[in-house]
Formats: structure tokens, sequence, C-alpha cells
């Protein structure tokens, strides 16, 4: 079945159901492309958000309150296997990675390592001439969030079929990643933040928020041979998958529920 008709039964079945609350009815947020070959990308608002969740796990506390000062844009999906080629192709990465007889195309690029993630958002920036990074823990979540204060963009509850993960009710679930934009976009026009595959962020790992900043600045502090990941994958469940939720992966190390997101700060 072709990802397009795909994505169009997804949605039947979203609207069918009743899964898709009024909230969450894709809205057309408007993007753009540094080059032709580069991810499309959403400018999000500065603004202040709550780090972590204060009825969450451990990991995810002390919450705090940040100040995301600058003006950034988002890829409004996870890259992809054609945009990571596209890096390859240009020299500016070297892997290769097994895509887990999934497919490539519009699939997100995954089994990369946190160095393997920085050397394409530091592609990005030579080829546009802007300044392509990998995101914080941070402006990661608070672009997850985009405004709202329930675990998930949607509300409280996974639901049905508004993400991949584990018995999230998608054909993909708990079996592999899904094309990107197969599922609801969030409020600022990005896709898949929760759920389908975890993305590497720039942060050392700190097992909570105690000491994070509150000008939501990537952590050099803590244990550096291990980095942040968001967004929890299509194997695991919906509790993982929550904005607020992480965990860490050892950087030189790489995985099929592991991927990249990448950012640029907006002038």
């Amino acid at each position: 079945m072709s990802t397009a008709i795909l994505r169009m039964a997804l949605w039947a079945a979203l609207l069918l159901l009743g899964a898709l609350p009024a909230a969450a009815q894709p809205a057309p947020v408007p993007g753009f492309k540094d080059c032709p070959e580069c991810p499309e990308m959403v400018a999000i608002p500065p603004g202040t958000f709550t780090l972590g969740d204060a009825a969450g796990v451990a990991s995810e506390q002390p919450v705090r309150a940040v100040l995301i000062r600058k003006k950034l844009a988002f890829s409004r999906t996870e890259i992809t296997w054609d945009q990571w080629l596209a890096c390859v192709e240009g020299g500016g990465c070297t892997r290769l990675p097994d895509d887990h007889k999934w497919g490539k195309g519009n699939r997100p690029i995954i089994n990369i390592t946190w160095e393997d993630a920085t050397a394409f958002a530091a592609w990005l920036a030579k080829r546009t001439g802007k300044p392509y990074r990998l995101p914080s823990e941070a402006e990661w979540e608070y672009a997850g969030k985009a405004g709202t204060a329930t675990r998930f963009w949607w509300g409280g509850e996974a639901g049905k079929m508004m993400a991949n993960c584990r018995f999230c009710g998608s054909p993909f679930d708990g079996k592999e990643s899904a094309p990107v934009a197969s599922f609801p976009a969030n409020p600022w026009g990005l896709h898949d933040m929760n759920g389908n595959i975890w993305e590497w962020v720039g942060d050392c790992w700190n097992p909570n928020h105690a000491g994070a900043s509150a000008g939501g600045g990537v952590r050099e502090d803590g244990n550096c041979d291990r980095r942040v990941v968001k967004s929890g994958s299509w194997y695991y469940i919906a509790r993982l998958m929550g904005a607020a939720s992480r965990d860490s992966f050892p950087r030189d190390q790489f995985s099929y529920n592991i991927g990249i997101r990448v950012i640029r700060e907006m002038e």
C-alpha cells in the first residue's frame, strides 16, 4: 500500500472513530525550506513554559519555568531517509545505516549515532549558511508541548491512532516506524513529536531537571557519554511518549528506535 493511501486511511479512521478532536484538526501552519533537499522548517514563537511534569516520574522533576527567548524553526517532521542520503551525497554524512527492511524514502532515518546526528545538522548549516543544530531538551519539549499543559498535546490520554507507539491503535504499533506525517500535527504544525522514533537532542544526560537552565540552553554538565533522547517510539508504550518523557542513550551507539529532528535559530 502506498504511503499516500495509507495516510488517507489513517485519517479516515481517525475521523470515523471520533479520535481526532476539534483542537487536533490539521491547520495550515506555513513552513519554508532553505534548499531543495533541506527539511521543511516551521517557525515557533518564543515564550515561557514549564519544563518537566509535576505528576510524572522522578526523571521529569523538579519542574522548572523556562524562557525560550529566541525565535526558532523546527523541522516539521523527523529527518527522513531522503534528506539523510542528500547529506551523504553532499559529503556531510558518512553512515549508510540499516533501514531494518522497512524502506527508506520518507520514513525517518534510524540507526544513527549522536555524532552522526550532529554531523547532519552541521552539513545543513554549511549547505545553507544558516545556524542549524540539534535542539536542546528544553527547546524540544517546548515545541512538543506547543502551548498545551497536558501529557500529550491532544489531552491527558494517548487515545487511539494519534501516534505510533505500542498499543496506540495504528498498523505500525510495536512493529516499525511509520512514514513521517502519518499522524496529526501538533498546534504548531510539528508531526510525530509523540512516538514513532526517539530523537537525539544536544544535552548531556542528567537523571532529573535539578540544575537545568532557566534559559533553555543545552546542558553540558552531567554524563556527556550519554545524550538525551525525546518523544518515545513505535516500540514503547504510550506513557513514554509524553512531551516531558525523557531517556538517554550512549552517544556512540545507534538503534532502530532513534533518529533526529533539527532546529535553526531565526534572525
